[in-house]
């Protein structure tokens, strides 16, 4: 049974990719991933709003030191805030790349390196250049600008994902994946555009901390932390729309718990498909389990290797492509008494 599959213009084992998160943030979990099966990693994103953060707690420390030094640059000299967000980067980068050498060397899988997005600061030009020479395999950039940032149109944010791309894509020569979200005032037209923006590949899609309330503490709380198997239906649909009108590969991910999902996502059209919810909720050996379940329903359907079945449910395939549009709901349900939602 041949699993195998062109990601990125990277040769895949498998196309089960375990997603950036805990188990992908040291060597030794890692090489866990490894040993069942994954044909490639996405390790722990360096987070962007982590480093922003630490620096802005240390500076709230800082000016409550009586006698503190002014915050800015005086006669050609940095500050020692300055110089501590210096510090905070260059040590941060240095796990990282520490992590990738690491990786690297453990496992013979693809290392897909990962950058979370969030500021749009100029300074991961040069992270992912180190990344680069670090030896990564590829680079993902998990993109999302915040919706509260009212002073901005909705053309400009999206101006800044292209933005941002051609930099990066002009920095490092490795293949760079773009993980987005589905939240576009004009989704498919958006995916279309980002697909020539040379990008090697669009993950589908990333996934964000949602609030949630406790009504007795009166406090607010984290709520859906892990995705859950209903979530499969947004990147389900996406994917099977857009497989056959990009120029560049799709990956899957959110909803991805068993392995009916990954063949779900196969079928409409997917070149990889990334899980990380089932790892916290499974353990590494949920890869296994993910690629035992595939390779029995390919055995069951006699397909040989994964161009014998993928994107064959797509839209473009599909024997009634209206069925991806909304107006199905309607046509379901309207026919339909006593129904309850």
């Amino acid at each position: 049974m041949d699993l195998s599959t062109n990601y990125m213009g990277l040769k895949l084992a498998s196309p089960i990719i375990a997603g950036s998160s805990g188990f992908t943030s040291s060597v030794e979990k890692v090489k866990a991933l490894a040993d069942n099966g994954a044909g490639a990693v996405v390790l722990k994103s360096i987070f962007e709003e982590e480093i922003h953060y630490e620096y802005a707690d240390f500076i709230k420390e800082f000016k409550e030191i009586p006698g503190a030094p002014p915050f800015f640059e005086h006669n050609g000299q940095l500050s020692p805030i300055e110089y501590y967000d210096y510090l905070i980067r260059e040590e941060n980068l240095k796990k990282y790349i520490s992590l990738i050498q690491g990786c690297k060397a453990a496992v013979g899988i693809p290392v897909i390196a990962s950058i979370n997005c969030f500021f749009h600061s100029v300074e991961w030009l040069a992270y992912a250049r180190q990344i680069e020479r670090a030896g990564a395999d590829a680079l993902e950039l998990n993109m999302f600008f915040p919706p509260t940032d009212f002073e901005h149109s909705a053309a400009e944010k999206e101006a800044l994902y292209f933005t941002i791309v051609e930099k990066v894509t002009e920095t490092v020569k490795i293949p760079v994946a773009l993980k987005i979200s589905p939240y576009f005032t004009n989704l498919g037209p958006m995916i279309k555009r980002l697909s020539n923006s040379g990008v090697k590949a669009l993950v589908l899609f990333n996934r964000f901390f949602s609030p949630d309330f406790d009504i007795d503490k009166l406090e607010v709380k984290p709520s859906f932390v892990f995705s859950t198997p209903a979530e499969l239906s947004m990147p389900l649909r996406w994917i099977a729309i857009m497989a056959n009108k990009v120029d560049c590969h799709l990956a899957g991910s959110t909803g991805v718990h068993d392995a009916t999902a990954v063949i779900k996502l196969l079928l409409a059209g997917a070149d990889a498909v990334q899980t990380a919810s089932g790892l916290y909720q499974n353990g590494p050996a949920h890869i296994k389990t993910l690629r035992d379940g595939l390779e029995g329903w390919m055995a069951g359907k006699r397909f040989r290797n994964l161009a014998d079945f993928k994107g064959k449910l797509s839209q473009a395939h599909s024997a009634d492509p209206a069925v991806f549009e909304r107006a199905q709901f309607m046509r379901y349900f309207g026919g339909k008494k006593n129904v309850t939602l």
